[in-house]
């Protein structure tokens, strides 16, 4: 019971410091969570909106909603991959579980993808989508996949950079690739129909749509929360037998 005490705490801080690491001497602090997105959102709205005229209601609500989950995943993962050399004299010279690094940074992150939710129902207000109750059930049945999801990613790819440091230069690469390879600034039905389940290969999309459906529609997306799952499992499984494999030499690799 203490060791669990102990874990919880531990847990508590790592998170809370990289909270206040990410906003110390920053006079905008949260603001700059917000930023980012919602830049992106108006270049993205410009480009497809008024230039080249996609036909979609709420176009700007769909942008944010998953530009924001977007933001989450992108920022946690690249965290990830320099994660334990940045904390190197940590590692070294304490004894604790290690993966509680990733858990802190993507809890982090999370954090900043929660408090931009009322930016999200803004715009739904705006565009007369009004929340529903069912998301008191919802986003815990969404966020908890999703967590999983980008810590198991995070996780891996944290682990591999300390063997391979090219993994940080290839890792932002295919972010990027997947970035224009998953719905986030176009609609599905602008997806041709032949085409259509092969987007469900990349194991972004199931879980963005999830939450663009949520946003939308208040409605969960059966089809590809249970998608998102199966992959959460599988790349879990993976990446937590790759840090029990190689855990035991992270402190003379960093």
């Amino acid at each position: 019971m203490n060791k669990l005490y102990y874990y919880k705490d531990l847990l508590f801080e790592l998170t809370s410091k990289e909270i206040k690491v990410r906003y110390k001497n920053s006079y905008l602090g949260y603001l700059w969570s917000l930023a980012n997105p919602l830049f992106l959102a108006l270049i993205f709205y410009f480009v497809f909106k008024i230039v080249t005229k996609v036909q979609m209601n709420n176009y700007t609500l769909f942008l944010i909603s998953g530009l924001f989950i977007w933001q989450w995943i992108n920022n946690s993962i690249m965290m990830g991959t320099n994660l334990y050399i940045s904390n190197a004299s940590l590692i070294k010279k304490v004894n604790f579980p290690r993966n509680f690094l990733v858990i802190a940074s993507v809890l982090s992150e999370g954090f900043n993808f929660l408090v931009s939710i009322p930016v999200i129902i803004f715009f739904m207000l705006y565009y007369g989508v009004y929340p529903s109750f069912n998301w008191v059930f919802l986003i815990p049945m969404i966020l908890v996949p999703t967590f999983a999801f980008i810590y198991s990613l995070s996780l891996f790819v944290a682990t591999i950079n300390l063997f391979f440091r090219d993994m940080e230069r290839i890792v932002g690469l295919l972010l990027t690739f997947i970035f224009y390879l998953t719905p986030i600034i176009y609609p599905l039905k602008m997806i041709p129909e032949k085409y259509y389940n092969l987007l469900f290969i990349n194991p972004f999309a199931p879980l963005v749509i999830t939450w663009q459906t949520l946003f939308l529609h208040n409605t969960l997306n059966i089809k590809s929360l249970i998608i998102l799952i199966i992959y959460t499992v599988i790349i879990f499984v993976i990446s937590t037998y790759t840090y029990k494999k190689l855990k035991y030499k992270f402190a003379e690799l960093v």
